[in-house]
């Protein structure tokens, strides 16, 4: 429920801080005095529209916070969405706050943490439903019907498996979708992706095969310079000139010098043997150089070959991949492709058969879920009329007009006919209503008055109160068109929906507002040349004054009118 609601600098409030209790709580006041702005700033704070004009003059921002205490219930509803977004803070408590600045930017939080107006707007669904003369009035969606009907039908379980059964079809569906749109494509697609398989495998591709062509190709192209340094490598090391002995004569007399000195010193052995190593180092030089320079190719038409390969290798890197291995890849990528699509026929043929199965299944639960709605419906127009029998609308017929529409690809029916569906089921359902004899039933939400509809409303929180799971409900002026002794009846209604709901109503009728379990009296007064609007929870002779003054001008009859029906309503209420 509300627990806590703190407004500021919203319309003409200045600033107000309401504790607010469990049971039946009334808002009194006269016409202008800021009843309906409190009930718009609890819709803004729910991701209602927010916009700079609702910012009291001469302020900065507006802000609106509501402080929620969770019931079990509750809790378990919003746990998931809750979980989602990281936003649980406080098991048992939730904070909703709004902030409207001037300079077009808002701000809606849950426990401090910033969120969208979507989010907040999901959250509130769970908290409040609000029930007045606007477009708000959640009854003139005629989307609502089929939800307040099931809630009186219990058909939550039947439902679910409606639902999952749905939503095991859309997935289906959607395979077939890409499927056959891969079908249309599908030879188109083949032959591209057989062109490109044949290109790759007929090159014979292996991977590193580009480096190895690369150093080749350098090897051909500079024959005749690397001979040319070989042959200058091998002079030095083996044939010399006659000015310069070659470095193995040279190393040679080294060797033969250290032998000598060897045995003359024998510590000096290891001086010898390292000479000797490097003799042997030189010699193998020398014979690798020689195998190198005979295996120098010059050969022109060897190079024309190799630059060939490499031109096909890079125009298959440019078209499939930045390497060979990518290359590669795009080949088995292709040929997985292939064989998809050449199977694409397969799959359909199965695909289509769950869908033939699946549309069976959900045509027997959807018909199953349309005869328990029928088999309520019936009962809820009876109750519901019983109800708006007290409510001063004793005349007035109640219905819930189903309708269904037939659709190719719809379910199938026993009469052979297919019929449209939703996630909701086959029926299409709207509330009809003749409020005066004679009239015939017509569309609620085209001939109800706003007073009508909200009794009509009233009527149904009643009936559905056992199921209804919102724990505040918000009803403002339910009172529109009626009379101080149906006035009473609407209290007593009202003050028997508050054990189940936190109920909050904006009313004129003093009959009414004696039920209250809080009473706040919303008034409007000149502070400065600036007006604002406050709210005071009124009890013992303030409440007997106010009561009297929503009789006329305070007199001893008025008064005593209102100690009446306070009197009454605690007789009715608690028992004499």
């Amino acid at each position: 429920m509300l627990a806590e609601l703190h407004i500021e600098n919203f319309a003409i409030i200045e600033r107000i801080d309401l504790q607010l209790e469990a049971g039946l709580i009334i808002f009194t006041g006269e016409t202008g005095a800021g009843k309906s702005i409190l009930i718009d700033a609890v819709e803004t704070l729910l991701g209602g529209r927010a916009e700079a004009t609702m910012i009291r003059s001469g302020a900065d921002q507006a802000s609106i916070e509501g402080v929620f205490s969770l019931s079990e219930n509750v809790r378990n509803a919003l746990l998931p969405v809750l979980q989602r977004e990281e936003l649980l803070d406080e098991p048992d408590q939730l904070i909703l706050a709004r902030e409207i600045r001037t300079n077009g930017r808002n701000l809606a939080r849950v426990n401090g943490h910033t969120v969208s107006a979507s989010l907040l707007r999901e959250i509130g669904e769970h908290l409040i439903d609000v029930h007045g003369q606007s477009e708000h009035l959640s009854l003139l969606h005629v989307r609502q019907h089929l939800s307040l009907l099931d809630s009186y039908a219990n058909v939550g379980t039947l439902l679910s498996a409606y639902r999952k059964t749905y939503n095991t079809l859309l997935e289906v569906r959607r395979d077939l979708t890409e499927l056959r749109h891969a079908e249309r494509e599908a030879a188109r697609r083949i032959d591209t992706l057989t062109y490109q398989l044949t290109e790759i495998e007929a090159a014979h591709l292996r991977p590193g095969e580009d480096q190895e062509l690369t150093d080749e190709r350098n090897r051909l192209a500079n024959a005749e310079g690397l001979a040319t340094l070989a042959q200058e490598a091998l002079l030095a090391l083996d044939e010399g000139t006659s000015e310069t002995p070659s470095a193995t004569d040279l190393v040679g007399q080294i060797v033969h010098a250290l032998h000598s000195l060897s045995r003359l010193d024998t510590s000096q052995t290891p001086l010898k043997d390292q000479a000797e190593s490097v003799f042997e180092n030189l010699s193998d030089l020398s014979r690798v150089l020689r195998n190198y320079l005979e295996n120098i190719e010059f050969n022109p038409k060897r190079l024309d070959q190799v630059e060939e390969r490499l031109a096909l290798i890079h125009n298959l890197k440019r078209k499939y991949g930045d390497s060979i291995s990518g290359v590669l890849a795009y080949a088995d990528n292709a040929q997985t492709e292939i064989e998809t699509i050449t199977n694409a026929a397969e799959r359909i043929q199965e695909l289509e058969a769950d869908e033939s199965n699946l549309l069976e299944e959900l045509g027997k639960l959807g018909i199953a879920l349309s005869q328990k709605r029928h088999q309520q419906a019936g009962k809820l127009a009876g109750v519901v009329e019983n109800e708006l029998e007290d409510l001063q609308m004793s005349q007035t017929q109640f219905k819930v007009d189903f309708q269904v529409r037939s659709d190719p690809q719809g379910v199938p029916s026993a009469d052979g006919v297919r019929l449209a569906f939703d996630s909701t089921g086959l029926d299409q359902v709207e509330f009809l209503i003749a409020p005066n004899p004679g009239e015939g039933l017509k569309p609620l939400a085209k001939i109800a008055s706003g007073g009508e509809t909200s009794r009509l409303m009233l009527a149904l929180k009643n009936v559905l109160a056992r199921e209804d799971q919102i724990p505040t409900l918000i009803f403002d002026e339910i009172d529109q068109g009626i009379g101080g002794r149906v006035g009473q009846v609407v209290g007593n209604k009202l003050w028997s929906l508050a054990h189940r709901h936190q109920v909050l109503c904006v009313t004129h009728l003093p009959q009414l507002a004696a039920f209250g379990d809080q009473h706040y009296q919303v008034e409007k007064y000149l502070d400065g040349g600036r007006t604002i609007t406050r709210v005071s929870r009124l009890t013992g002779d303030k409440r007997l004054t106010e009561l009297a003054q929503m009789y006329g001008e305070i007199s001893q009859g008025t008064l005593q009118s209102a100690r009446e029906i306070l009197q009454a309503v605690e007789n009715r209420t608690h028992g004499s």
